[in-house]
């Protein structure tokens, strides 16, 4: 816990306590822990002096933020109309087989947290996967297969 006080205030430090940082210091906060433990919440909300309850309101809005731990890779495949209509769902499928892991979730292992999104921006490459954020427009079962042995 000492490590992660640390991090928050290094991370509120470089937006000079800003409160109307309260956004990206989250971001910075989510990318380094991958998730926001309530802890982190209540110490965002003392040191930025913004309501606990509007920190909860923000980390519970925004799709971006987790509270609760994810993995050290994050899969998402994208729903929207575009990839839907291209086979977005047959791609979830694979998707999930070769993880083993079911949207919403993060393997037991802490390896994988898999998502969906209601579009990735990229209609024209659908149906489209991201994986770290690195984009992968309709990869075959092999292709998954080999992207996620890349995720140790």
């Amino acid at each position: 816990m000492a490590q992660e006080a640390t991090t928050i205030d290094s991370v509120v430090s470089a937006y000079e306590s800003d409160s109307s940082s309260l956004i990206q210091v989250l971001l910075d906060i989510q990318r380094r822990n991958r998730w926001l433990p309530k802890e982190t919440l209540k110490e965002v909300s003392e040191k930025l002096d913004v309501p606990l309850t509007q920190v909860y309101h923000v980390s519970t809005f925004y799709k971006a933020f987790s509270l609760v731990p994810k993995g050290r890779h994050s899969l998402c495949v994208c729903l929207g109309t575009a990839c839907q209509v291209r086979g977005a769902p047959r791609l979830l499928d694979k998707v999930v087989d070769a993880a083993g892991v079911k949207p919403g979730a993060t393997s037991p292992d802490m390896r994988i947290s898999l998502d969906t999104v209601n579009c990735l921006g990229c209609c024209a490459l659908g149906p489209v996967m991201t994986v770290d954020g690195e984009y992968y427009s309709n990869p075959s079962t092999k292709e998954i297969q080999d992207i996620l042995a890349a995720c140790k």
